[in-house]
């Protein structure tokens, strides 16, 4: 092997150590600025549901905390589904009830973020939903897989309901071609 091509081996590999290095430090800034940023509303409900605070809703604010006690999971869900919210944490879908509404709450979160435990949800799991002034309980009623487009899942019940939309499958590489839907009924204010 000559000097040269020997040279640009080496150069190559450490090119690409170079390169992993990079991708693995911003997955950890990613990860680690979501986990901060969970942490820090988190907070701010605990402020919010001490001094009995109204919930205002706008774009990007902080409108409660979901939880599904069986599957230990907890996310902050935040007004708005773009892609900046959804990194961080859960979000509401602006075009459907809020969870002190009657009507159809839709949530969204990514599946390989806050809402990979979803992919252990049954029939019958308790889900909360958690404002500065009300909890709301649920029972999930089903799961079904669909097509991105199929916004049937966004229409309204005759009770209120509860619709948490992550991407399926869960362990696929890239942009999944299905939406997980988890599908509940509220059971008491």
């Amino acid at each position: 092997m000559s000097a040269v091509r020997q040279w640009f081996t080496v150069l190559l590999e450490w090119l690409l150590v170079g390169i992993g290095i990079g991708c693995l430090g911003v997955v950890a800034y990613e990860t680690v600025e979501a986990r901060r940023f969970q942490a820090e509303q988190a907070a701010a409900f605990a402020r919010a549901a001490q001094a009995y605070a109204p919930v205002t809703v706008r774009s990007g604010g902080l409108l409660g905390m979901l939880d599904v006690p069986r599957l230990k999971l907890t996310a902050p869900v935040i007004e708005g589904d773009d892609e900046a919210t959804l990194k961080r944490a859960a979000g509401h879908l602006t075009d459907t009830a809020m969870p002190w509404e009657r009507g159809n709450t839709a949530i969204a979160g990514h599946r390989d973020g806050l809402f990979r435990p979803l992919k252990d949800i049954k029939v019958g799991d308790e889900i909360r939903f958690r404002s500065s002034r009300h909890e709301f309980r649920y029972r999930v009623t089903d799961t079904s897989i669909v097509r991105p487009d199929d916004v049937s899942v966004l229409e309204p019940r005759g009770a209120a309901s509860l619709t948490l939309i992550t991407c399926h499958p869960f362990y696929y590489v890239g942009n999944a071609p299905n939406r997980f839907i988890v599908r509940a009924e509220r059971v008491s204010d």
